[in-house]
């Protein structure tokens, strides 16, 4: 395997999402969707800022524009899906917002093995979009949400890969949370602020701040400085399959058929990603070795 630690850190990433995501949910009926997400991106970003201390007189125009654009990303995506979960079920919402990075995946892929691990992935997704629907008429608003959040981890992959060239270290990330965490404060307004009326509250949206955006984020920009980004939308397909597996074990929720089905298939997928991302990189050894 040409990546491993590529893949342990988006493995540590999607766990992390995991656990922060039952924090943020507390503060919904608080802050709100927008409060909730721009007040997670500040925190991470302010911690993430102190950590890192990046030099930020040195950065070219041509880096503070990839990080701004990082930052607009990062908040946008996080600001409509927590619509997107606001008004439709999580793995629903999950699953149309995956549309995104797998769209990404099928224009970038070169061979046969690539598509297959696409349409792997994309049917592991429409089964987990199944199982979690209730039967119930989706809302066109929360359906548009996730759409548009779609577009926007798309864009996050992109610039998170651009940034990762651009500047050493994790301080492109730091400054980006915070300009994405600025760009939708204005939406949330002064609910944002109830956060802070309680010591309980500010302390769940540390944990959330960490967990949800501190380490996932810092752990996928070390993985996507280690892969290609058709590569990395593929094995983030994980991370509903990591959603499935913490209801089942934390939450006591079903793990049906469908799901298990659909964590296999996923799971073929990356594995089969994986072993594609490698076989470039052996050959390559043995013909330097050969010369």
């Amino acid at each position: 395997m040409t990546h491993p630690f590529a893949v342990v850190c988006i493995i540590g990433s999607c766990i992390s999402l995991q656990l922060g995501a039952a924090l943020a949910i507390q503060l919904f009926p608080v802050a709100g969707a927008w409060g909730t997400a721009a007040v997670r991106l500040l925190l991470a970003g302010l911690i993430l800022l102190t950590l890192t201390r990046p030099k930020f007189h040195t950065w070219t125009r041509k880096q503070w524009l990839g990080v701004a654009l990082f930052g607009a990303s990062l908040g946008l995506m996080n600001g409509f899906f927590y619509n997107a979960i606001n008004h439709i079920p999580l793995g629903t919402a999950v699953t149309i917002e995956f549309l995104g990075p797998l769209a990404l995946a099928a224009f970038l892929s070169r061979t046969l093995r690539d598509a297959a691990c696409v349409a792997l992935a994309l049917i592991g997704m429409v089964l987990l979009g199944v199982d979690s629907w209730t039967g119930e008429a989706l809302s066109p608003l929360g359906v548009a949400f996730a759409l548009i959040a779609g577009v926007f981890w798309v864009c996050y992959i992109l610039a998170s890969k651009k940034v990762g060239v651009l500047v050493p270290g994790q301080g492109g990330l730091a400054v980006a949370l915070i300009i994405g965490g600025l760009l939708i404060l204005p939406v949330s307004g002064a609910q944002s602020l109830v956060i802070f009326s309680t010591w309980n509250f500010v302390a769940i949206a540390v944990g959330t701040a960490v967990l949800a955006s501190l380490i996932p984020y810092s752990l996928e920009l070390v993985a996507l400085r280690r892969l290609a980004p058709n590569a990395f939308s593929i094995l983030i397909s994980l991370e509903p399959v990591f959603a499935g597996l913490f209801g089942w074990i934390l939450l006591a929720q079903n793990l049906s058929v469908l799901k298990i089905s659909a964590i296999v298939l996923v799971v073929m997928a990356s594995i089969l990603q994986t072993l594609s991302a490698s076989a470039p990189a052996a050959r390559s050894r043995v013909r330097s070795k050969a010369a």
